[in-house]
């Protein structure tokens, strides 16, 4: 059976489950292994001792583009926080 997935790499991601992200390319859904396996093994009931084989070919890489660090002019503004007493 042969699977084709994206994988994200983060080196500096906010939660640490979002470090490495492997993808469905079409749906973008993450795979769940476990029942690609079971698919594999078939419909009976039981338990399995299995072996699996993951071979790994980068076929394109994808290169992230630099983000560059805008520096933009904020106005100034004056608000004036004074409140005025209720007659």
């Amino acid at each position: 059976m042969i699977k084709h997935y994206i994988l994200n790499l983060n080196p500096t991601p906010k939660h640490e489950w979002d470090r490495y992200i492997l993808s469905n390319p079409l749906r973008g859904k993450r795979p769940d292994i476990a029942k690609l396996i079971a698919e594999a093994v078939g419909a009976d009931t039981g338990s399995y001792l299995v072996s699996v084989k993951i071979e790994v070919t980068v076929l394109e890489e994808a290169a992230v583009p630099a983000v560059k660090q805008l520096s933009l002019p904020f106005p100034e503004v004056n608000i004036n926080l004074s409140r005025r007493e209720a007659a």
